[in-house]
């Protein structure tokens, strides 16, 4: 006992006791990010399945506390015996107190936001919030309704501090000689040990592990969020080109199995053009298809009412899809998709370095036959990066919180919602306004953002929409069908109206109740709607083909008769045989591939998993390697991927490149 005493009050073991703690601390802030988002793990936790993510977190949980203390574990090593003074050492406790505290603190936070994102903050969330002005009060917002976990903060940290070790020169008594020999022995064994630990193995030749290798210890995508720290994930992005092209075939293969590139042909037997109408694309915040109830009634039941009521009306007209997917998990990931054709892999386009490439979007393409446009974002005008991005793809003219606050008419700031943007319902009269001094034909996009965290409500509101359904977006969405029920009131007495196509799709989903809603597939599953008030486009519900948010412009350019060629990774699902249409999403750093009855999931390097998703809905039954279908959808979705790679990085966007 006497002299495990000694040993804990060395430099050595001071540093071992010191670790010890924050791998309990690091475990601690997973505990109450399990237990904050419970709902979205527990239907799938088993005892072996708890066992397996454990081990992979104790592995990222090593290499993160390692790169956090690496500074501590050098000094408390060092061997200079004048650096055994008081002041020494409390320094010590402050640094590894402030380091180790804003470690937990990051994986707090992300035990919040993951809810909106899926998976764990890399570096790149720095870049998405930097020019948003708000995000001070947002973080105060937060800290007030997630209390409690500003409480296990103050606990953790306390408890840094109270347990933190202190080295005691006085165990080496008078023999200088022992203190620089045992100090010198311990930094030459912890060197290595610190070089293992960092990298995740202690074989040679192999690859310091990344955020991809928590695929090996999951079942299911998002656990990905639960084996890994946001402090490594952080860390392992900082600097990191997010775009490799991968070697998975030869390019000659790889044009052959996939090609980008749409030429467009129009078969009036398949789906008719229709001319030079307008086109309006209503981008909703938030919008998951779950809070449609007219859409839920197989997934849900035939009662469920949901919580947008004129949506559903608007349906008995439009044309929609059983089978409609988001390409991302965050309105940035939207506007590529939607507008440009390009679906998020890895990370967002827009904090990307192929952001600068040379994008012809769909507002680029309709400007060639003559098309005025603009677009609309009741945010601040540099607010997530739209503005810039709405410029580069082809927008003329961009409304935003500057424009708005301009117009007398308006209430400027008394109508923003305090944190991200002017309330629905009169962001979208001001776009009504502006849009009929638009030339026709026009293209419109606006961008909803009231259905969207911190889910408050127009005062005047608060009492017309309550928390309902037991979840706080819901009276939020609410609002916002009936901010579009005033939009399509208004609009529908303009004399543009009747020769327009109105869009309405959901940037991305959002809080969900129901079991569907929070699977690998539901995680993704939005509305996209299509309405010509003419009827032109035939009403219905399409259950034959896959759509997602790429495949929008493409539909939209064979409608209006668009001729030249150009780059999108969608389709047009009204002209392509429904076989043939696919759906695509990177999903915690795994590619999920929709086509036919199949989804594929698939790490970058192997196919993990294979489920039958339209009667296996909540993906029980994991077929991979048991059919043959997966060889072919494998084959065909590492040419998207190595295609999407490597036009990224040569700049081939545009068909000119």
């Amino acid at each position: 006992m006497k002299a495990f005493k000694r040993f804990l009050h060395c430099n050595a073991g001071a540093a071992v006791m010191n670790v010890l703690l924050a791998y309990l601390v690091f475990m601690l802030s997973r505990v109450a990010f399990l237990a904050e988002n419970w709902s979205t793990y527990s239907p799938y936790l088993t005892w072996k399945g708890a066992g397996q993510l454990l081990r992979g977190a104790l592995v990222f949980d090593t290499s993160a506390l390692l790169y956090v203390n690496a500074i501590y574990l050098l000094l408390e090593l060092f061997p200079l015996h004048l650096k055994e003074r008081r002041k020494w050492t409390s320094g010590l406790r402050w640094l590894y107190v402030i380091t180790n505290g804003l470690a937990v603190a990051s994986n707090l936070c992300d035990a919040v936001y993951f809810q909106y994102t899926g998976c764990r903050s890399t570096v790149t969330v720095f870049s998405e919030f930097a020019n948003e002005g708000n995000i001070t009060s947002i973080i105060l917002s937060e800290f007030a309704s997630h209390w409690y976990l500003v409480l296990v903060m103050a606990i953790l940290v306390f408890l840094m501090w109270r347990c933190f070790t202190r080295s005691d020169y006085s165990v080496y008594g008078n023999r200088r000689w022992l203190y620089y020999t045992a100090q010198a022995v311990s930094l030459l064994v912890a060197a290595p040990l610190l070089i293992i630990g960092i990298r995740g193995s202690a074989t040679a030749g192999t690859r310091p592990i990344t955020v991809s290798n928590a695929n090996q210890y999951i079942s299911r995508p998002v656990e990905a969020a639960l084996v890994l720290n946001t402090p490594f994930s952080m860390i392992r992005s900082i600097g990191k080109k997010p775009y490799i092209t991968p070697e998975y075939m030869s390019r000659d293969e790889m044009e052959q199995v996939y090609q980008p590139i749409i030429r467009p042909a129009i078969v009036p037997d398949s789906a008719k053009c229709l001319g030079k109408k307008n086109v309006v694309i209503l981008i909703v915040e938030s919008m998951g298809k779950e809070y449609v109830g007219s859409l839920n009634h197989k997934t849900i039941g035939a009662d469920y009412k949901g919580y947008m009521p004129f949506i559903d009306s608007l349906l008995t007209r439009s044309l929609t899809f059983e089978y409609s997917f988001a390409n991302g998990r965050i309105s940035m990931d939207a506007m590529p998709a939607i507008l440009a054709g390009i679906p998020m892999f890895v990370e967002p386009f827009f904090l990307t370095p192929a952001s600068l490439n040379e994008v012809h979007g769909l507002p680029w393409h309709l400007k060639q036959m003559g098309y005025n446009n603009a677009f609309f974002h009741g945010g601040h005008n540099i607010s997530m990066g739209f503005s810039a991005f709405a410029h580069a793809i082809g927008y003329d003219t961009y409304y935003g919180l500057d424009e708005y606050c301009a117009d007398k008419n308006y209430g400027g700031m008394d109508d923003f919602d305090g944190k991200w943007a002017i309330w629905d319902e009169p962001f979208l009269q001001f776009s009504i306004d502006n849009i009929n001094t638009l030339h026709e034909p026009f293209l419109v996009t606006a961008f909803t953002a009231s259905s969207h965290h911190p889910y408050n409500l127009p005062e005047k509101y608060e009492s017309t929409f309550k928390d309902e359904g037991g979840s706080p977006i819901h009276k939020c969405v609410r609002y916002t069908d009936m901010a579009l029920q005033r939009f399509f009131e208004r609009a529908s007495k303009q004399p543009w109206y009747n020769n327009t196509i109105f869009v309405i799709v959901a940037d991305h989903t959002n809080l969900s109740t129901h079991p569907f809603y929070k699977t690998d597939q539901g995680l993704y599953s939005i509305p996209i709607i299509f309405f010509t008030p003419d009827g032109s486009i035939a009403p219905g519900v399409r259950n034959d083909v896959l759509v997602q948010q790429t495949d929008i412009s493409p539909t939209l350019l064979h409608w209006l008769g668009y001729s030249q060629p150009y780059v999108s990774f969608g389709c047009d699902p009204m002209s392509t045989p429904s076989e043939q249409t696919w759906a695509v999403n990177y999903n915690n750093g795994i590619y999920q591939y929709f086509k036919g009855e199949w989804m594929i999931q698939f790490d970058g390097d192997r196919v993990i998993a294979m489920y039958r998703f339209k009667t296996d809905t909540m993906l029980h039954n994991n077929l991979v390697g048991k059919v043959p279908e997966q060889a072919t959808m494998e084959r065909e979705l590492k040419a998207i991927i190595q295609q999407y790679m490597s036009r990224m990085n040569e700049n081939r966007l545009t068909i000119s490149r």
